[in-house]
């Protein structure tokens, strides 16, 4: 069974670049008919893998093999070990009883770890960096901490902000959605080391991506990178629109009734920022964006199905847990194995291929939602 990423890559190379079906069997070393069913499927079935390859043989002496590439920072360059020094000491010191290939693939991933990396200060048109900032609004007469989706597109200084009520893996899918449907789909995105997209960071560097934030990628066909951990400086300007935004658009605090009306008003400034012209350039937004727009990438004809998937079970009382609330079901289902998605603004619950309750999202703790939406 091939990873979500595999499929996001194939459907990039196909229909983004170009390449017939037979060019990217061949690029990727899989058959054509497996081909065909990624360009059907966004989304693969079955298991992933959930670790990297194991070496047996390797694992004893890997400490060895640092211990060597951390003193050769000391040595003159022309004198350092290669890969094949090293193996030949392995052998004649260590008594390791492994192949060469296995000893030059980890010398090489650790060095590359060990390599420096930079981020250019020229931005191509047609990428976007994204990050979440928060803030404090007034909504519907609560004073309470807001967090805003941003998007920019560093080319051309436009952005895109949206709040939600919290920082989760919805309000994370359903920014992107509103981004896109607002500037378009860039070509990459740079984003942090966010738990919403990476799973886990393998020692090589190498990031395990979550299945829902995969699954935004083979939906878009966008691609991503990360920048480094803990180097805020990697994404400088998402991270300009977050302080802007705040300092800008929510001074003084804002009071509005709802979110919709919140997110209506952060729209028309990001409108309105089109016409500033930034320090250094001599066009507006507006006028820059216009090669961005250029450069992006055809939206698809529906959205992404913006919500956390959940498994749950309902309880003697008829209900449903879910993000640390109780939402409530018809009788009839109790004790039934039940599929959760918490869009939002809304939970649906679903056994089967039935749904069999709405309700408005809660973002309270221990929280019953017996009000069903029609």
């Amino acid at each position: 069974m091939f990873s979500v990423e595999l499929y996001g890559r194939v459907r990039h190379a196909c229909h983004v670049e170009g390449l017939s079906q037979r060019e990217a069997a061949r690029r990727f070393g899989i058959h054509r008919s497996t081909v065909r069913k990624m360009l059907t499927f966004s989304v693969p079935p079955g298991c992933r893998r959930t670790k990297p390859p194991s070496r047996p043989k390797l694992a004893a002496f890997t400490t060895i093999i640092d211990a060597i590439l951390e003193a050769d920072g000391a040595s003159p360059s022309k004198q350092r070990h290669t890969a094949k020094r090293i193996y030949e000491r392995l052998r004649a010191e260590h008594g390791f009883a492994g192949g060469y290939t296995t000893v030059k693939d980890y010398v090489r991933e650790r060095r590359q770890r060990r390599r420096e990396v930079f981020v250019p200060l020229a931005h191509p048109s047609g990428h976007a960096q994204v990050d979440f900032g928060e803030a404090v609004a007034v909504i519907g007469g609560v004073r309470q901490k807001i967090h805003f989706f941003c998007l920019d597109l560093p080319h051309s200084d436009a952005g895109f902000v949206k709040a939600y009520p919290a920082e989760r893996l919805e309000a994370f899918l359903d920014g992107h959605n509103a981004a896109f449907a607002f500037l378009g789909v860039p070509k990459s995105i740079l984003y942090d080391n966010t738990k919403l997209a990476v799973g886990r960071i393998l020692g090589d560097g190498t990031r395990q991506r979550t299945r829902a934030f995969a699954e935004l990628q083979s939906h878009y066909l966008f691609l991503d990178r990360f920048g480094r951990p803990g180097k805020g400086n990697d994404k400088g300007k998402v991270e300009g629109l977050v302080g802007y935004v705040r300092r800008n658009f929510l001074v003084p605090i804002p009071t509005f009734a709802s979110f919709a009306e919140l997110n209506v008003h952060l729209e028309q400034r990001c409108l309105e920022r089109l016409d500033y012209r930034v320090r250094g350039h001599a066009e507006s937004i507006g006028e820059r964006l216009v090669h961005d727009l250029a450069a992006l990438q055809p939206r698809p004809a529906t959205p992404f199905d913006a919500c956390d998937r959940r498994p749950g079970r309902v309880s003697s009382l008829s209900l449903v847990r879910y993000d640390r609330n109780d939402y409530s079901v018809p009788t009839v289902y109790g004790h039934r194995p039940v599929l959760v998605r918490g869009y939002v603004d809304e939970v649906v619950i679903a056994c089967g291929a039935e749904i069999i309750a709405r309700h408005r999202r809660s973002y309270a703790r221990e929280d019953f939602v017996f009000d069903p939406l029609h």
